[in-house]
């Protein structure tokens, strides 16, 4: 079985994950994945609070897999053992914690799914660089360009894109509907809106929002934060 579900903020958002709240994740084991669309946040300070949480979690009868948002420590993020995982390269948290590095192609239990994490924060001029906010939100020139060789190695034929952010006619979407929208366009966003027409996908899943929505423009676009969707 695999899983889907929006950010958990590190721990301000990760009771959803809780098996007494959710039954479904008492039929699981850790062939079965649950998979973060980002503001994982539990590679934060790296204190005993984080150690704790990754504890707690790795103790789920899941493996935890999850694309980086904006929200992360990237520079304690990447010191993780970095390494091959199901055609793809990932950070090894734990033994089941992943982190799905961009513009990676993976296969889970016979799907394929397109990962590209990072956004841009839109609270960012309240926020300090090393402590709050890291450069590498956005993605590198080297990460855009291997995640184009990925997607033309497979033809742009993929079962699922996970990220966390939107393309740019997404998020104008959400700012119609959403009050007090603060989030800009910017290169992550267009990169998305340009390789969305050359994809084959069933769905695509993201985060950021901090709401559950379907887009009305594309159907098979998805926006989640406490929804846990289950793939068919």
């Amino acid at each position: 079985m695999i899983l889907i579900t929006g950010d958990i903020h590190g721990s301000h958002d990760i009771s959803k994950l809780d098996n007494t709240q959710n039954p479904i994740f008492k039929k699981l084991t850790k062939e079965d994945y649950l998979i973060i669309c980002g503001d994982f946040g539990l590679v934060w300070y790296n204190d005993m609070a984080d150690t704790l949480w990754r504890t707690w979690l790795d103790e789920k009868p899941f493996t935890t897999l999850f694309v980086d948002g904006n929200h992360e420590n990237f520079d304690l993020l990447y010191e993780f053992p970095e390494e091959e995982w199901h055609g793809g390269r990932v950070h090894k948290i734990s033994d089941s914690i992943l982190h799905l590095m961009r513009g990676q192609l993976f296969d889970l239990q016979g799907k394929n799914f397109f990962t590209m994490g990072g956004a841009e924060s839109h609270d960012k001029a309240h926020r300090t660089l090393g402590r709050s906010i890291w450069l590498q939100e956005l993605p590198s020139d080297e990460e855009y360009a291997n995640a184009l060789t990925t997607l033309e190695k497979c033809n742009y034929n993929v079962d699922y894109v996970i990220t966390h952010c939107a393309p740019t006619d997404i998020q104008n979407e959400i700012a119609e509907v959403k009050k007090n929208f603060t989030y800009t366009d910017n290169r992550l966003t267009k990169f998305f809106s340009d390789i969305e027409p050359k994809l084959q996908y069933k769905r695509w899943f993201c985060g950021h929002y901090h709401r559950n929505y379907v887009s009305q423009i594309n159907p098979n676009f998805e926006i989640l934060f406490n929804k846990i969707v289950k793939l068919p």
